[in-house]
């Protein structure tokens, strides 16, 4: 019997998800959300806002939570995050997230949902906390001490999952551990006090992580990133001082040449084309051309998804409301989420 925590059972579950989603999109509630850091950039849009706006499309329960509080597991300020959180939700709509369909809303405006965290945090031990991978390198990452905060973020994920019924998670690979915990909270609260959650299962990305640049992680803080909100000119800038190499013929090569692979796995993914195919085209056009090919790609692109977002950065009010009825409906959502567990706990007085 192979384990159900293992790679290979939740792909198996995953395609299950994805033939289920085709026939009965509604049977799913689906959470995803981004801690509000920075500005969204290709990788993010690539790697799961494009899957959102399908899912909502699909009529399938979307939330998509801005995780302010996780912001502060490894940060020390909180200087930037009412700008943050603006602009995320202003990238959300631009991309195609429909506030009608799709619950948009912030940790911090629930607070029913983070109370969930009492409870749950009596489900876990210590040990099962300290293992989770995601932690340590999210320790790692930010050079930051472990807080309480970070040790239990898993737990407040759950909370994110679970208050508003969740069944259904988009993930990459390394996100799994969350679900399983999810998982195990869920079915421990379950057995213990009488069934209020459902069971919750991943729903495996099928595209793969797009490099950065630099043929490095996507990151902001690399500077390797291309972000939603930069204009044509912007990214034309960023694109001509990406790092390439002195080799004329372009050739796909991730290894050896992480740079001119970045390059071309950005036009790739804009393009629909695949690596080989425009590294080809360009051939000896070198370095140059092919700047000015990702460039075109890219603006291309997102030509339809920058006009929107523009439309929303100059009514700030519209942003305002959606984010107000988001955390409306998550309240609603909560608080009854939070009867039931307090029901079930016998703590109705």
């Amino acid at each position: 019997m192979p384990n159900e925590n293992s790679y290979e059972v939740a792909l198996q579950k995953s395609n299950a998800i994805r033939e289920g989603l085709a026939k009965t999109p509604d049977k799913f509630t689906m959470l995803t959300g981004d801690r509000p850091t920075g500005r969204l950039h290709l990788g993010h849009y690539f790697g799961t806002l494009k899957s959102r706006v399908e899912l909502q499309d699909m009529a399938v329960h979307t939330n998509v939570l801005i995780a302010d509080y996780q912001v502060i597991t490894d940060r020390d300020t909180t200087e930037h995050i009412q700008d943050n959180v603006y602009n995320m939700v202003m990238d959300y709509l631009a991309c195609g997230i429909d506030p009608d369909k799709t619950m948009i809303y912030a940790h911090s405006a629930v607070p029913a949902a983070n109370q969930l965290m009492l409870p749950f945090l009596s489900l876990v031990s210590e040990a099962e906390l300290a293992r989770n991978p995601t932690v340590k390198a999210e320790m790692e990452a930010s050079g930051h001490e472990l807080t309480g905060l970070l040790l239990t973020y898993p737990v407040h994920q759950a909370c994110d999952i679970l208050f508003c019924k969740g069944n259904v998670v988009p993930v990459g690979r390394d996100q799994l551990p969350h679900i399983e915990l999810t998982r195990t909270i869920a079915r421990r609260f379950n057995n213990r006090y009488g069934k209020v959650f459902p069971e919750v299962d991943a729903l495996l990305s099928e595209t793969p992580l797009l490099p950065g640049l630099d043929g490095r992680k996507m990151s902001k803080s690399y500077g390797n990133a291309i972000n939603i909100s930069m204009t044509a000119e912007e990214t034309a800038k960023r694109i001509k001082k990406s790092q390439t190499d002195s080799e004329r013929m372009i050739t796909f090569d991730p290894e050896n040449r992480p740079g001119v692979s970045g390059l071309l796995s950005t036009a790739a993914i804009c393009t629909g084309r695949s690596e080989v195919e425009i590294a080809e085209e360009i051939g000896m056009g070198g370095s140059g051309q092919l700047k000015k090919y990702v460039t075109e790609a890219v603006n291309e692109y997102f030509a339809p998804i920058r006009e929107r977002r523009q439309r929303y950065e100059n009514d700030l009010d519209y942003v305002k409301d959606v984010l107000h009825e988001g955390n409306r409906r998550a309240n609603e959502i909560a608080e009854q989420t939070l009867g039931e567990v307090q029901d079930a706990m016998g703590m109705v007085y």
